[in-house]
């Protein structure tokens, strides 16, 4: 009998070692040399086709099943992915395996890599039980660098050789240790940047009167821009606006020719993205006429919204309980607004994107750090669970098939 989470368990420690080792050197980006080979010498030995990546660190290995139910021709393939970069962000834990190169998997990356691997060398096992095979996408870049697109461009999706039928990844939170959150639909919202130049004409700081000081305009804009954003989109369908850069003169006593600004815009529906760019551009135009300046808008789409597959989420949801239990499978009722750039994957193919609680129970609440932050730890213990869940969907969806008709193969828990 098959018993994945006892599996996974007994693979913990090494799990562990390899997310303790990605965490103390954390690369950033799409170039990623050390992750990548580190990803490489977890995976030797284990009967997959790898490929790495072109334009980026990144590593695709394929599992060929051997089941009694896999077809001969066109046979079915699911994909498994894990992100593997860091953030710039400067580590201010005191884990023993911290990182002191300026960078921090400040995100869980460390360990959405690792469990990955360990879904990995669960899935080897039962080879002859697959009934097709299981892509691993191990991907750089997710951290505003686009590498999920990066990854379709050069084949992932086709890497078996068909089109994936599904995808699932995972990602940890400081949430409560080991529950498994998703929603059908909408999860995630869409990332935009939007960037404002003012341009006016520049003079001494003593007369104003003869120059065109673009740093007016710009300061209006920010009201008038959240303002714009509370009055035109229902709450309903929110979109969430911070300006974060504000840029202009560097002497204290001269206005400058040009200022600017940038903001993150959350979107949930591609309707709010064509809508805040046309909005944004009518309130900046506008604003600079008025104070004599003129103003180059450009919004930029970075991520997608992120959208689960209705049927393919239903689905994950019955088979996350009966995997680790109905009270550690949660369906949410709203998305969040943070992004995630496998929305391009599930813009392609049906799947599910999760969430999994790390939480430290040893962190005192009032010190617990959200992701992203420098004091952000997580547990990695859930790292055993992490693996058995990803390779538990990947068995189960070869074996239910295209028709997503039941089968004999359901693993023991």
């Amino acid at each position: 009998m098959i018993d994945l989470v006892a599996e996974g368990q007994a693979l913990l420690p090494a799990l562990q070692e390899l997310r303790r080792d990605l965490h103390a050197h954390p690369e950033v980006g799409l170039d990623l040399p050390r992750t990548q080979s580190a990803v490489l010498t977890a995976l030797e030995g284990l009967p997959l086709e790898i490929t790495t990546g072109v334009e980026t660190t990144s590593v695709v290995a394929v599992l060929r099943g051997t089941g009694p139910g896999r077809l001969e021709e066109g046979a079915q393939a699911v994909l498994l992915r894990g992100d593997m970069d860091a953030l710039a962000v400067e580590e201010r834990t005191d884990e023993p395996f911290r990182s002191e190169n300026g960078s921090m998997h400040a995100c869980g990356h460390d360990l959405h890599t690792a469990g990955l691997v360990g879904a990995a060398r669960l899935l080897c096992g039962y080879r002859d039980q697959l009934d097709g095979d299981v892509v691993f996408m191990f991907q750089p870049g997710e951290e505003g660098f686009n590498g999920a697109s990066v990854m379709i461009r050069e084949g992932v999706l086709d890497a078996a050789g068909v089109r994936v039928s599904a995808a699932y990844g995972v990602h940890v939170l400081v949430r409560e240790n080991g529950m498994v959150a998703t929603k059908p639909g909408t999860l995630q919202a869409g990332s935009n940047v939007l960037t404002v130049t003012v341009d006016g004409e520049g003079g001494h700081g003593s007369q104003p009167h003869n120059a065109t000081d673009p740093v007016p305009a710009i300061g209006e804009m920010i009201g008038a821009l959240q303002t714009m954003v509370t009055r035109t989109f229902d709450v309903f369908d929110p979109v969430v606006m911070s300006i974060t850069q504000l840029q202009a003169g560097d002497m204290v006593n001269v206005i400058p020719a040009s200022a600017s600004l940038g903001a993150t815009v959350r979107t949930l529906s591609e309707d709010s993205v064509a809508r805040f760019r046309e909005h944004a551009t009518r309130v900046a135009e506008g604003i600079a006429a008025a104070h004599g300046c003129t103003a180059e808008v450009v919004f930029d789409e970075q991520y997608p919204v992120t959208v689960n597959d209705a049927d393919e989420t239903a689905w994950v949801a019955e088979e996350v309980a009966g995997l680790l239990g109905e009270d550690r499978m949660h369906l949410v009722d709203d998305p969040v607004m943070p992004s995630e750039d496998f929305s391009y994957v599930l813009r392609e193919v049906p799947g599910t994107y999760m969430m999994l609680g790390a939480r430290r129970d040893d962190v005192p609440e009032d010190q617990q750090a959200d992701n992203h932050s420098p004091f952000v730890v997580f547990d990695d213990s859930v790292l055993g669970d992490q693996a058995a869940l990803l390779a538990h969907l990947a068995m189960r969806r070869l074996a239910r098939g295209e028709s997503g008709e039941k089968t004999h193969h359901r693993p023991r828990h």
